[in-house]
């Protein structure tokens, strides 16, 4: 049966009109983007036809979708029907006091996270308990954190948390400043197959989402496709018997990145299940005990230029990692 309206807001819960004061966290962001993040659950096209209603008003005023928050502003939020929403999953303890004691670096603007391997930064589909939704639990009076940049849930190390929305934005134009020593400089350290030859090599191609398939990546023809431009440079640190410890500065910030190009250089990554060598993963599991992908973002370099904070944290392989190199001879 075809829903009416009146039937449609049978499902729905009306929330009162409400003021919200603009706090710190928000000054500088658009009218239309604060919106979208109180009512997450409507649509863009209902939050632009309330803004050109008037229904929303910012100190008492009418305001366009462009507008700009300032501090102390009170925000008239008009009623609205939204859907009612299942009690989301809450994270058990054990996992809230493994993220706060994995926190490495915490200020005024950021948070530094050692993340765990097997932990997916957002939750979603399959993922109950992602690190942003469990941080906030952690800090349920927190007024704004979010994540800076995205980690796959195989990888272990570093990832960037902001306390506010000021150094979430110079922290994002940092990710894209490209100029050698002005962005962010990002390493990790991976073991991959074989005997690395020579030293330092720069890489450079460009990597295309597999048609069909949103969670993979390849390498394509930068002349015939539309792929992502993706730059890292790889210096060897160790070399064993068949395997050589690379340490990895990533230039560019693709999806996959590393693992792809690693794979495409005929060196995979040991314990990747999607682009390594399967005969392989299944040998070091028994010989080394690596039971999972072995790249760790260990270090980070960049410094504010709003509070001149330099920071550059560099913390150790994970233990899993650590056990497995020990069972390797270095020639």
């Amino acid at each position: 049966m075809k829903k009416t309206p009146q039937n449609h807001q049978q499902n729905q819960k009306k929330h009162s009109a409400r003021f919200v004061e603009v706090t710190s966290a928000h000054v500088g962001q658009r009218i239309d983007n604060y919106l979208m993040r109180e009512l997450k659950d409507v649509p863009k096209s209902y939050v632009y036809r309330i803004l050109r209603k008037g229904e929303v008003r910012v100190n008492k005023k009418r305001i366009k979708q462009t507008y700009k928050l300032l501090e102390g502003d009170t925000v008239r939020i008009p009623p609205v029907f939204l859907p009612e929403k299942a009690d989301k999953p809450t994270a058990p303890e054990s996992l809230l006091k493994s993220i706060e004691a994995s926190i490495i670096l915490e200020d005024d603007d950021l948070i530094l996270i050692n993340k765990p391997s097997g932990m997916a930064v957002h939750g979603g589909s399959g993922v109950r308990h992602g690190l942003i939704e469990s941080f906030r639990q952690l800090r349920p009076n927190m007024p704004f954190v979010e994540l800076v940049h995205r980690l796959d849930k195989e990888t272990s190390g570093i990832v960037m948390l902001a306390k506010n929305r000021n150094a979430l934005l110079e922290l994002h134009d940092l990710l894209k400043d490209k100029t050698c020593g002005s962005g962010i400089e990002k390493y990790y350290q991976t073991l991959v197959k074989g005997h690395w030859h020579g030293g330092e090599r720069h890489i450079k191609n460009n990597l295309q989402r597999e048609q069909g398939r949103k969670q993979k990546v390849r390498v394509v023809d930068d002349a015939k496709s539309d792929g992502k431009e993706s730059e890292s440079i790889f210096t060897p640190i160790n070399k064993y018997t068949d395997y050589t410890l690379l340490k990895v500065k990533l230039i560019t910030g693709r999806m996959h990145q590393i693992r792809t190009q690693l794979a495409e250089l005929n060196h995979p990554i040991l314990g990747d299940s999607q682009y390594g060598d399967f005969g392989l993963n299944r040998e070091i599991k028994k010989q080394l005990g690596l039971k999972r992908l072995f790249l760790h973002a260990y270090h980070l370099k960049f410094t504010l230029t709003s509070s001149g904070k330099r920071y550059d944290c560099e913390i150790p392989l994970a233990d899993d990692l650590q056990k497995a190199l020990k069972n390797l001879k270095i020639i």
